[in-house]
């Protein structure tokens, strides 16, 4: 199927979706192709604390492996 079969396919998918839910998150999605959007403008503030807690963590070397992790919970 080409590219313009496909585009055609999604357009009419998406003309007859009512799921709010996928709708709101194309439009993310689309939005977020934009050069001029950078997706941490978008987060919450709580977001992007926990992001840098995180950050702060790894740089301070308190981590745990994924193996560890794998082999704490039986994984």
């Amino acid at each position: 199927m080409g590219h313009e079969a496909i585009k055609l396919e999604i357009i009419e998918w998406l003309a007859k979706l009512d799921d709010i839910e996928k709708i709101e998150y194309l439009k993310i999605v689309k939005d977020s192709m934009t050069i001029e959007n950078d997706w941490w403008d978008d987060l919450t503030t709580a977001q992007k604390t926990g992001i840098e807690r995180g950050f702060e963590d790894i740089c301070s070397g308190r981590t745990v492996s994924h193996d560890d992790v794998k082999r704490r919970y039986g994984l």
